[in-house]
């Protein structure tokens, strides 16, 4: 069993805001895998199919970790069955970075995670959301995608799904070369 956690907040007022990318990636990969609709099950929404289950922690960011736990311990998952969405403001808009272990980096949600599962060595995609020379950095990640950003936001979500497939299907060290080769979103390498 592999579970993918879409990290992001609830609420009309994050819809398509930069912070639920997580989010964003999760729902299109439920509908492009024809998953249905999800139920509500470890404080988040949450799909299942063979093999595969997808979470999106309804706790708000901070506290993700607590709804990715639940689901953890249900199916006895080790971290390296986990992998988690997150955006992520050091990447340029698009930009996809797939690793196996790491600190947080100083993202809440993925802290929250980390400190629910009690190790580094947790998979995470990170979505690039592009960094403002403000600094209103929570002004920026809590904003809403703008009109060049929606505009690429559908290569943005197949470049990701694409991105949780090879994670999903190669060990992690092919996944990751796979991935982190391409670089943006309308990019042309593999």
């Amino acid at each position: 069993m592999k579970l993918v956690a879409g990290l992001g907040n609830p609420g009309q007022e994050y819809v398509y805001t930069r912070h639920n990318m997580g989010w964003v990636a999760v729902d299109f990969l439920s509908r492009r895998r024809s998953m249905g609709r999800p139920v509500s099950k470890f404080r988040g929404e949450f799909w299942l199919e063979r093999g595969l289950a997808l979470l999106k922690p309804l706790t708000y960011m901070n506290l993700s970790g607590a709804s990715v736990r639940e689901a953890f311990d249900f199916y006895k998952l080790e971290p390296s069955d986990v992998l988690v969405v997150y955006d992520d403001m050091a990447l340029s808009y698009g930009r996809l970075r797939l690793r196996g272990k790491g600190s947080a980096g100083g993202h809440n949600g993925l802290i929250s995670v980390i400190s629910h599962l009690g190790t580094l060595e947790v998979p995470r995609l990170r979505i690039g959301i592009g960094n403002t020379a403000s600094d209103n950095k929570i002004g920026w990640v809590l904003g809403h995608l703008t009109k060049a950003e929606m505009t690429l936001l559908p290569d943005v979500l197949e470049n990701t799904a694409d991105a949780i497939e090879a994670w999903l299907s190669l060990d992690l060290e092919r996944a990751m070369t796979k991935v982190n080769a391409k670089t943006r979103a309308g990019d042309e390498s593999s």
